[in-house]
């Protein structure tokens, strides 16, 4: 048997073992889901929650599965271990799963709207003008954490709405965006280099530490925060998604399928820079997430195009193994960001080569 098929009123699915691929179609609507990217999410998730889970039993104050589960359910006999686990621990690694997913899903918004490996918001300035926007919030305000999310998001949709007229030439190409997005992260950096200079000693240190992009301190208020603001943007992103399917294929292809290319892509771009400008206000600029996580769910799904869904679980696998990494298992304890850069930087070297050996 090749296929499967299960019809309920408006409501028909289809599986195709030969295709292995899986149809669902209600009111009209049809959406085709690759088995293999669904084996993908569900693998990554059940990393995902077992590298959470390992990470509530990891500290100075060490517990066993058996009291995490206590101290969740909110057990009497837990004690202590409910204050640890759910006061301290929950939200720094449910905050890295969420923030790693959304990272993941930001990056594979930029690779597949430039069709590059090399597009991601760490790259095309993005990143750096969310860090401009919160540092300016930090200096002059002292902000709180939604001061600072409104100034980061600005600041990445400012950097964003610049670098697109910049590379507009009677439409926007992904190389160009990609040279004149480099271009603009130079200068935000040395604007951001000079902000901390003239900023005063414990103002500037303390944005130092937040620039690092850590997830100390994190509390369940940037938590709860941050994961509603990116639940409503992947929301929005899914009823987009099949117009960034179609610009994959070039502008002249969407618009023949009646995608409305520079408006879809306009919305892609303002919604991605919004994910990454909510982590960064709530963790500071975690480098290289964004970067990896699509080319890994790429690379594994075994997918034509960048895969959003895939990308999502694979960057929350990424920021939650990078913590629990920076935490525990180095000399000394660290900032995620600092751990993201020096993998994520050996990946980037290792993709370039890739690239530059796969056009020869």
């Amino acid at each position: 048997m090749n296929s499967v098929e299960a019809n309920h009123a408006d409501f028909s699915s289809k599986v195709d073992f030969g295709q292995r691929t899986i149809v669902v179609r209600r009111d009209g609507l049809a959406v085709r889901l690759q088995l293999r990217s669904l084996a993908v999410c569900a693998i990554m998730a059940i990393i995902a929650v077992a590298v959470t889970a390992w990470a509530f039993t990891l500290g100075a104050y060490s517990l066993n599965f058996v009291q995490v589960w206590q101290a969740l359910i909110g057990d009497p006999d837990a004690g202590f271990a409910h204050t640890v686990v759910v006061e301290w621990r929950a939200p720094r690694a449910v905050a890295a799963m969420v923030f790693g997913a959304a990272l993941g899903v930001s990056g594979a918004v930029f690779q597949s709207l430039t069709r590059n490996p090399l597009a991601s918001p760490d790259i095309i300035g993005f990143s750096a003008g969310s860090y401009t926007g919160a540092l300016i919030v930090i200096i002059v305000l002292g902000g709180s954490y939604l001061q600072l999310a409104a100034g980061a998001i600005v600041g990445g949709l400012v950097t964003a709405l610049l670098v697109y007229l910049l590379a507009w030439r009677r439409g926007v190409q992904g190389f160009r965006l990609i040279i004149v997005g480099i271009a603009v992260s130079a200068m935000l950096a040395s604007f951001n280099t000079w902000l901390m200079l003239t900023a005063d000693l414990e103002i500037a240190m303390s944005a130092a530490a937040w620039g690092a992009g850590s997830l100390n301190g994190t509390g369940w208020d940037q938590t709860l925060w941050g994961s509603a603001i990116i639940l409503v943007i992947l929301a929005a992103l899914a009823v987009l998604a099949p117009g960034l399917r179609q610009l994959e294929l070039g502008d002249d292809a969407a618009k023949a399928t009646g995608t409305q290319a520079e408006p879809t892509r306009l919305a892609v771009m303002v919604l991605g820079v919004a994910l990454i400008a909510v982590v960064t206000a709530a963790a500071g600029p975690i480098a290289f997430i964004a970067l990896a996580a699509p080319q890994i769910a790429r690379r594994i799904a075994r997918t034509s195009g960048v895969p959003l869904v895939p990308a999502m679980f694979t960057g929350a696998v990424l920021l939650a193994v990078g913590d629990v990494v920076a935490q525990h298992f180095l000399p000394v304890s660290l900032p995620v960001g600092v751990v993201t850069v020096v993998l994520g930087g050996a990946y980037l070297v290792w993709l370039i080569i890739h690239e530059v050996r796969r056009r020869a």
